[in-house]
């Protein structure tokens, strides 16, 4: 961003505003003696030494790309076809910024078009906004549209399944706390889980552990008790599985980040939100639709919201401002390459390579790993034999002993269930190779020997 000076009167001028008499006043609660500490650097390095010593560093991680990935909980490893990153990165996309101005935004809003319209079709929905922060922001956007249905008011029910993302169960928890909801927890089908009057029912397609839940009937049971049905949703997973909106559901959320995105520690990510024709005046965020102009000509603008939404906090529906554009556009062009058939045979991949792996590893002795799952499993360990240490083999010791080897294991899910000690959270995608699995079957298998 380019410097903008101030004349010496602006600067007085705020000054005065600010009740000071000058800039040094403004550091007065700051002691003298660490208002300008000595900075002992060393000499600056050539470009040529700065880039040897920060490669050396990276070197040091352990990242997708080196090691045998078994690491999924919410960030996916993927296979991204190089035509995303290439488009992607070219000047007019990398750069462009907020498409108000139709008559020199075209290139961003039909790829905002395209994008919606796919997700559409995948999702089995309606309309679809780009975009919001990622998943777990666009969860709770859409739990916050629910409890507006119902008034606002304080004390609305909000039914969530236990096994939420526990990072997006803390989410949650932060986006609502102005509308004071009561959040209750539900475990097994949706269906069973309402009783008495709620602003939603919400679900996870599958769940944090990779467990596909029976979404049949759940939205008729949400509707008969005053609330919204909203499922979040793996969206690789429907390009095999049946979509929420065939199930019903009133807003579909998912994490886009599998969709043509790096994981790059966790960020930026995509979140995706879609509804039905009767919320669609209610969601945040950008929506594109096609138009023609004087000459019938084809174009495309913003559509269904206004722009105060974007530029006004008093009269927005959320406090959304920008958008994930330059995710969303790598989505749009992911999708846009693999086609319906493409992402079926990804789903599939995963699907296939996932369950040989449960297998595998819970043929190995003392081990568990099974269940109706997709891409992730959940992985019991035992405990280690008489004559080593004595107790159970944590799922940290496990997965810091496999490092050593270049496999990253899984998550242990001790992390956020700290009685959970002894297992291991394993992700298995279309990048996991037989060979991979199997090398990951041989290292457990001998750590325990």
């Amino acid at each position: 961003m380019p410097y903008i000076p101030i004349t010496r009167t602006q600067k007085d001028e705020m000054l005065q505003t600010l009740g000071v008499a000058s800039l040094e006043d403004l550091f007065c609660e700051i002691p003298k003696d660490f208002r300008f500490p000595l900075l002992k650097l060393d000499e600056g390095l050539g470009e040529a030494e700065v880039l040897r010593e920060i490669t050396a560093l990276a070197e040091r991680n352990l990242h997708a790309g080196k090691a045998r990935w078994f690491l999924g909980a919410g960030c996916y490893n993927h296979f991204i076809p190089a035509a995303v990153g290439a488009l992607a990165s070219r000047g007019e996309f990398l750069t462009a910024y907020t498409p108000y101005q139709p008559e020199v935004s075209q290139g961003t809003l039909q790829a905002i078009f395209e994008y919606q319209s796919m997700i559409a079709e995948l999702l089995g929905m309606d309309v679809v906004n780009a975009g919001h922060y990622d998943g777990a922001a666009a969860l709770a956007e859409a739990v916050i549209i629910a409890l507006k249905q119902k008034g606002g008011a304080a004390g609305q029910r909000i039914l969530v399944p236990a096994a939420l993302h526990p990072e997006y169960r803390e989410v949650l928890t932060v986006y609502l706390a102005a509308y004071e909801p009561v959040i209750e927890t539900y475990s097994g089908d949706p269906a069973a889980a309402v009783s008495g009057e709620i602003a939603c029912l919400a679900a996870a397609y599958p769940d944090f552990f990779g467990t596909i839940p029976n979404l049949k009937g759940a939205a008729e049971t949400a509707h008969a008790a005053g609330g919204l049905f909203i499922v979040h949703a793996d969206p690789v997973m429907l390009g095999l599985f049946k979509s929420p909106g065939e199930y019903g559901a009133d807003i579909v959320t998912a994490e886009g980040q599998s969709l043509g995105n790096d994981m790059n520690y966790g960020g930026p990510l995509l979140g995706i939100m879609a509804v039905t024709k009767d919320l669609m005046r209610k969601i945040p965020g950008r929506i594109v639709g096609e138009a023609k102009d004087a000459q019938g000509r084809r174009g495309f603008v913003l559509t269904l919201s206004a722009r105060e939404q974007h530029i006004r906090r008093e009269r927005a529906v959320s406090n959304i401002c920008s958008n994930q554009g330059l995710s969303m556009l790598r989505s749009c062009i992911y999708l846009a390459l693999l086609g319906k058939q493409g992402l079926r045979h990804i789903a599939e991949l995963c699907w296939h390579r996932s369950h040989y792996a449960a297998a595998q590893i819970a043929a190995l002795p003392g081990f568990s790993a099974a269940g109706n799952f997709f891409k992730e499993f959940t992985v019991k360990l035992p405990k280690l034999p008489a004559g080593r240490t004595q107790g159970d083999a944590t799922a940290e010791t496990v997965c810091s002993a496999l490092a050593a080897k270049d496999i990253t294991a899984g998550l242990p899910l001790s992390r956020y269930f700290p009685e959970r000690k002894n297992e291991l959270l394993v992700c298995v995608t279309e990048q996991n190779s037989r060979a991979d699995i199997d090398y990951l079957v041989n290292a457990l298998r001998e750590f325990y020997l």
